[in-house]
């Protein structure tokens, strides 16, 4: 181990909550070695661009929406009956394209099937997940679209602390949508709204509810 790897690793031990760490100037492997470095801190989210290095140490309330959002998700899917895997906060990467990324969380929905059982995703013969989501208290995650756009991730859920938005992959680039690609009868809106819920009347009761308006929508559409 490099004197210079022992002192980012030093510098990553200090990381304060909410903090984000730079490095600048690091190849592929020192990446990935990187990586297995910190299998032991599985809290922190690093990014990888062209040997760009981003470490970010999230804040207790980051935490907290990540959680709500990954369980609002589960109610829907069940209500709807929708199979989906979630693979969290997984490292998504592809050494072809230099870039990789780790979401707060992360859904399979329409290729579900074809990581069932799986324990690890490749990117090179594995699809990405359908949806990434981001908990974006301070613009940080904007940074990671053009890594998710590279490696063909067709949607992003941002959530800023007062707001879901849903974005979709045209192209090379992310536009914002009201409705979710994954989920199309889900809005930003409506996902904001139990989001919300969760903050004043705690997260068991946002989730009873948000299975509740599941429930009338499909007694409304019969």
């Amino acid at each position: 181990m490099s004197t210079e790897t022992v002192d980012y690793l030093d510098a990553i031990a200090h990381l304060p909550t909410g903090a984000t760490l730079l490095l600048p100037r690091l190849s592929w492997e020192e990446y990935e070695t990187l990586l297995s470095d910190l299998t032991d801190r599985p809290g922190l989210r690093v990014s990888y661009d062209a040997g760009r290095v981003e470490i970010m140490s999230p804040l207790p309330e980051h935490e907290e929406y990540k959680e709500t959002i990954y369980s609002l998700t589960r109610v829907m899917a069940e209500e709807l009956r929708i199979t989906v895997e979630s693979r969290g906060s997984a490292t998504y990467k592809q050494k072809r394209l230099a870039k990789g990324a780790e979401p707060d969380t992360s859904f399979y929905v329409q290729n579900a099937a074809r990581i069932i059982g799986q324990r690890t995703i490749d990117l090179a013969v594995d699809p990405p997940p359908d949806v990434v989501v981001e908990i974006d208290t301070t613009n940080e995650s904007l940074g990671k679209f053009p890594i998710y756009a590279a490696l063909g991730v067709p949607e992003i859920w941002r959530y800023d602390g007062r707001a879901a938005q849903f974005f979709q992959l045209a192209g090379a680039v992310y536009e914002e949508i009201e409705h979710s690609r994954a989920f199309p009868m889900l809005t930003a809106g409506v996902l904001t709204e139990f989001i919300e819920q969760s903050k004043t009347q705690g997260q068991s009761a946002a989730l009873d509810a948000f299975r509740q308006y599941w429930r009338a929508q499909a007694s409304s559409a019969s």
